[in-house]
């Protein structure tokens, strides 16, 4: 950010330490706004899309779910056409608890390396603020 002149001077160096830590301290609370401005900007647009996204898994789920109860029916059927119903029913329910017990696993260990949301954005910008602000505090204290 450029210095803005005071009592006519231009220069950051002819400026007394006082004025020069003051504006300084004006520009940081403004970054910090803007910072979080930004942060609540980003997570914003995330949440949205997140909202979409489940929306259509939602949609997709549903109808996967009709298919899953038409397959079962289908297997119930064809398995039930050399044993009794009840057996054959018992047989693809067994399966399917395996299946279920399975991908719980692996949902847990998948959960386990997730991490919260985060604004990488923001994150990235107050770094490069921090290095800002204190090159003005060096540049002041000159």
């Amino acid at each position: 950010m450029a210095t803005r002149p005071a009592n006519g001077r231009g220069q950051t160096r002819e400026r007394p330490a006082g004025e020069l830590i003051k504006d300084l301290s004006q520009q940081i609370s403004e970054l910090v706004r803007q910072e979080i401005a930004l942060a609540r900007a980003e997570l914003t647009e995330k949440g949205k899309a997140a909202g979409i996204t489940a929306g259509i898994f939602g949609g997709a789920g549903l109808f996967g779910i009709g298919a899953f109860l038409a397959l079962t029916a289908c297997l119930i059927l064809a398995l039930a056409e050399g044993m009794d119903g009840w057996l054959a029913a018992l047989i693809v329910a067994l399966a399917y608890g395996a299946i279920a017990g399975v991908l719980a696993l692996r949902a847990r260990a998948k959960a386990r390396e997730a991490t919260p949301p985060v604004p990488e954005q923001t994150i990235e910008t107050v770094k490069e603020d921090v290095k800002w602000a204190k090159r003005q505090a060096a540049s002041a204290g000159r």
